[in-house]
């Protein structure tokens, strides 16, 4: 058996007139701002999709779904993890462990975490255990600091047989 990793990350602005769903969960802003993008932003589950296809060796997440393809325009995040699952499994690769951070301000993401860990796990198929979510600020520091956007990385672990 060989053991594979990849990282991810992604980051997007934040905006009125948005939602900002993260790891599937629609979180309310205290004003109104939500995630800027062509899908439906969702950072978190970007940076577990690219952590995926990276340790998988398959590019990353804009080669699959780009924004510049009107298919993936307003896409749910988590029906293109499935996908990724998808092609792992094909592929032989089983995931065995996903950690993953949140860095923003505003709300905190800590009480809806592990509704997060449950959404990512299950467009996966795989334990809530075997998915960690972690949420940080940025201190005040940088774009996060400033409430200019949101940012996500993730670190996934897949088997090959």
């Amino acid at each position: 058996m060989r053991v594979r990793t990849g990282i991810g990350w992604d980051s997007h602005r934040l905006e009125p007139g948005r939602p900002l769903i993260l790891g599937g969960v629609t979180l309310e802003h205290p004003e109104g701002l939500g995630l800027a993008g062509h899908s439906d932003a969702d950072v978190l589950t970007h940076a577990a999709i690219d952590a995926l296809l990276g340790a998988a060796g398959l590019d990353d997440i804009g080669t699959h779904f780009p924004d510049t393809d009107e298919r993936w325009r307003g896409a749910d995040s988590l029906a293109l993890l499935r996908a990724v699952a998808a092609m792992l499994t094909e592929r032989g690769l089983t995931v065995e462990h996903l950690d993953t951070t949140i860095v923003m301000e505003r709300p905190k993401a800590g009480p809806r975490k592990h509704e997060m860990r449950d959404n990512i796990a299950g467009a996966l198929g795989i334990a809530h255990a075997a998915v960690n979510v972690k949420a940080t600020t940025g201190e005040g520091m940088g774009f996060v600091g400033r409430e200019e956007g949101v940012a996500a990385q993730a670190i996934a672990t897949l088997t090959e047989a």
